[in-house]
């Protein structure tokens, strides 16, 4: 009976760790070894900074309404805004102000004045 070889299973499995090391650089992207090494690295900080970007995004949003809240009326903060959203029971994500505050300034003001008035 012959030699069974892994060669074909072997050689699909360093193939596709090979091609995710794709435009790394000198011998991460030929050795097996080393882009082995690479690849999991990589895929370790791409598995962080999937949680890091939704802080980021979510630090953006809120420097961006900070600044569109304080343009509108100088003695209104964030929290205070915030506040007065949930005072005036309106349910509208961090995400969705911030756009507003951007593209349709008219709605992100009456937001504002709606918020104003359930904080006074």
């Amino acid at each position: 009976m012959p030699r069974v070889t892994s060669g074909k299973v072997t050689h699909r499995r360093h193939k596709k760790v090979v091609d995710a090391a794709k435009g790394f650089y000198g011998r991460r992207k030929n050795l097996f070894k080393t882009a082995t090494q690479a690849v999991d690295k990589a895929n370790q900080y791409a598995t962080r900074d999937r949680k890091v970007r939704k802080r980021n995004f979510r630090a953006l949003w809120i420097q961006r309404i900070n600044a569109a809240v304080r343009a509108h009326d100088e003695t209104l903060t964030y929290s205070r805004f915030i506040n007065g959203l949930s005072l005036a029971g309106i349910e509208v994500d961090r995400k969705v102000l911030a756009d507003l505050a951007v593209h349709e300034p008219e709605a992100f003001t009456a937001i504002v004045e709606k918020a104003q008035a359930a904080l006074a």
